[in-house]
């Protein structure tokens, strides 16, 4: 059975990226009879909010997108993470974040800065001199991940040139959130994971994962991004086209209506109801661009 999930963040009321990729994951899982997780991706306790949990539940509702099974909060689950931190080849890193600008060479293809390395091999002298809490990296191998995605087929990544050992664990001791959504992924029993295309560089390193732990990967499915414009990315400081503004000017219907015909699901933006675009949905629609949102939408 495919299983899927969506797996949001609280801490602000979802956007319209955020639909997109809820519809999508959804439509996916229920035009295969699949199992449909909703999982509250709140790791970050300094951002999140009862009130936006509450709001996520409440707004996917009314769009019509229900799910099967709703999986525990990830602030609940630190000793599952702890258990998998453990079973891994880790040390501490002391650099501060201008640090490893300074001493990292930027990733080709997105301008993400690849660990150099300054920590890992440092004596137990020199540590006891830091003056300052470490976050917690893991030593990645000399090795290349390839996997093909659903959507933008075949990827691959170096993993210590392209990525460099990476943070499992913050300085504040809240796990990153590459080692929680692999743990909660692989322990959920999820087998499809659809996302923005945003989060393309970061699974070469989440598949290494799965298998240092004795995990299954399982299939992704990156999606475009929304785009305003200029080109810029959507994101939640974009009141005008989060939920509750969202709400006050449209319907469910025309809503999912104009995020199928924004896919490429329907030729047109009539309304409709989630559950009707069912037979619609094929991931062969789906293109790899960004796609533009008019300035109204």
């Amino acid at each position: 059975m495919t299983v899927g999930r969506f797996a949001p963040s609280p801490s602000g009321r979802m956007h319209l990226g955020n639909l997109f990729t809820a519809l999508l994951a959804w439509l996916s899982v229920r035009a295969q009879n699949g199992k449909m997780l909703l999982r509250i991706e709140d790791l970050d306790p300094a951002r999140s909010k009862r009130e936006y949990i509450d709001a996520l539940r409440e707004d996917l509702h009314w769009l019509g997108l229900d799910w099967d099974e709703e999986m525990p909060l990830q602030s609940t689950r630190s000793a599952v993470y702890a258990e998998a931190f453990s079973r891994l080849d880790t040390y501490p890193c002391y650099c501060t974040r201008n640090a490893l600008h300074d001493a990292s060479a930027p990733h080709a293809s997105d301008g993400m800065f690849v660990y150099a390395g300054t920590c890992r091999n440092l004596s137990d002298a020199e540590r006891a001199k830091k003056q300052r809490k470490p976050a917690w990296r893991v030593r990645v191998p000399d090795e290349t991940i390839r996997f093909t995605d659903g959507v933008y087929g075949a990827q691959e990544e170096q993993l210590a040139q392209e990525c460099g050992d990476f943070i499992v664990r913050r300085s504040d001791g809240v796990y990153a959130y590459q080692l929680a959504v692999v743990c909660d992924d692989a322990l959920g029993g999820v087998t499809e994971v659809v996302r923005g295309s945003d989060l393309l560089g970061s699974t070469a390193r989440q598949i290494w994962l799965y298998g240092v732990l004795g995990f299954s990967a399982p299939k992704f499915y990156h999606i475009p991004l929304l785009v305003a414009p200029d080109g810029k990315r959507l994101s939640k400081r974009e009141k005008s086209l989060d939920m509750a503004h969202l709400r006050e000017d449209h319907t469910p219907e025309a809503l999912i209506g104009r995020l199928a015909n924004l896919a490429g699901l329907t030729k047109s933006d009539v309304p409709i109801a989630a559950k009707e675009l069912i037979p619609f949905f094929s991931w062969e629609k789906i293109g790899r661009e960004p796609v533009i949102i008019p300035t109204t939408f």
